[in-house]
């Protein structure tokens, strides 16, 4: 977050809510209070207009917070048109890209316009790395953890997300995509630049202001850059990486090997979407397991059970909490609610996750939960997360050496859980202390 504290809001923060007037997602502060607000949603308003805040001049948004509209949604991106497609159309309509255009966006108007090719994007460019081979990556995981434990297993206490929870997909990701470890700081920094507007953005579309794009894109120019001369040496000397491949690759989709600014696109999409999510599913985990100790007990006495715990606890914790990523193709009636045509649609995944309709004890962590993996936190249908498959193998590879490796963790005597800005869970700091295992 450093890069960007100067753009911190000093507003009065929201406060807990206690009816529906009071609930506003999106207000300074309201980190604090979403899990209460989400319970006044599903009671009172599981479609919550906002008016003018649609994608057009004139439209509307709505937060929408019950699963079955949730999964609806994603599971049809013809009626329900992702932002993102709208933006490509754009893109290629215009038949140049506009001055504030990432390198994901201009790859995305080549490489997957359209659902057909968005699919084979997945299963031939990322799934073999980050999707469902993310498997091949255990080994090198597992050193990973080890390593960055190694650094603090003898002092007892440890700020768990510098020290842990961040620096791991951190790591991974480097490993990955072919980044020397020496260059993570760096990489570190521009990946803070890619999600400034999810952490600084304001309202449901986390808009950030003409002057704060310019300074997040001015930062970024040295992400594309470095990438390029990465893309270049691996070029010519390929090595056993995401990048290597990806330089070397026929797309059979389009019939022909991938342009230097296609790969830079996949690469920002890698580092965009494979940090941040996993690091706050991990400190979350983290919380839930010194909130309830008997959970913990119960995964040193059965590892089997690691696998159930990280998908409920991102369920009931997810990392992204919702975003505005869907426009209505025609009239659309939610919950008895009519949502006019161009409407945007903001998907609440933390609130349907808990919909007390969809699941019995839905606040309650349970290790025997069925379907486990049923939750929306990377989304569902054509558009999951590609990253899902390594940040599924992160999290339970971390928990595996953490609980090989610790007899217990609880909170550290001043801890203080303060939630960053932005639309993602995760709080600003977590001390924690710890028992080495004998």
């Amino acid at each position: 977050m450093g890069k960007f504290d100067h753009w911190v809001e000093m507003s009065k923060p929201a406060k807990r809510p206690t009816r529906l007037a009071d609930v506003d997602l999106f207000a300074y502060g309201a980190q604090e209070h979403w899990y209460p607000a989400y319970e006044i949603l599903h009671r009172e308003a599981p479609v919550q207009r906002l008016p003018g805040e649609g994608f057009a001049p004139g439209t509307d948004g709505f937060v929408l917070t019950r699963y079955e509209d949730v999964a609806r949604v994603v599971r049809d991106p013809v009626r329900f048109k992702p932002t993102l497609t709208v933006a490509v159309e754009g893109i290629l309509a215009n038949s140049a890209a506009p001055d504030l255009t990432n390198a994901m966006m201009e790859s995305m108007a080549t490489l997957r316009p359209s659902i057909e090719l968005w699919r084979a994007h997945r299963q031939e460019l990322t799934d073999p790395w980050v999707g469902p081979g993310a498997t091949r990556h255990t080994a090198m995981i597992t050193q990973c953890t080890d390593q960055l434990i190694d650094q603090w297993i003898d002092r007892g206490e440890v700020e768990f997300i510098s020290e842990f929870a961040r620096p791991l997909p951190q790591m991974v990701m480097a490993h990955v995509l072919g980044f020397p470890l020496a260059d993570l700081p760096r990489l570190a920094e521009w990946g803070t630049a890619q999600v400034a507007a999810f952490v600084w953005g304001k309202g449901h579309r986390n808009q950030l202001t003409p002057e704060q794009m310019r300074e997040q894109f001015t930062w970024l120019d040295g992400f594309k850059e470095y990438v390029q001369r990465k893309v270049e040496e691996k070029r010519a000397n390929p090595q056993d990486d995401m990048i290597s491949f990806l330089t070397q690759v026929t797309y059979s989709a389009l019939g022909r090997k991938l342009t230097d600014i296609e790969i830079n696109g996949i690469v920002y999409a890698m580092v965009l979407g494979g940090l941040e999510t996993t690091q706050y599913a991990i400190e979350e985990q983290a919380q839930l397991l010194c909130e309830r100790p008997e959970v913990w007990r119960a995964l040193k006495a059965d590892r089997e059970k690691i696998r159930g715990f990280t998908e409920e606890a991102m369920r009931l914790r997810a990392p992204t909490q919702g975003l505005s990523t869907r426009v209505t193709m025609q009239d659309e009636v939610f919950q008895g609610i009519t949502v006019p045509r161009g409407s945007l649609l903001h998907l609440r995944w933390a609130a349907a996750n808990i919909d007390p309709e969809e699941w019995e004890n839905a606040n309650e962590l349970q290790l025997d939960r069925k379907a486990v993996t049923k939750h929306l936190t990377f989304s569902a249908g054509p558009r999951v997360c590609p990253g899902a498959g390594i940040s599924r193998v992160e999290q339970v590879v971390a928990w595996r050496r953490l609980l090989e490796r610790l007899d217990s963790i609880e909170y550290a005597p001043d801890v203080e859980l303060r939630h960053q800005p932005g639309i993602m869970l995760g709080t600003l700091e977590l001390k924690l202390r710890f028992r080495k295992a004998g």
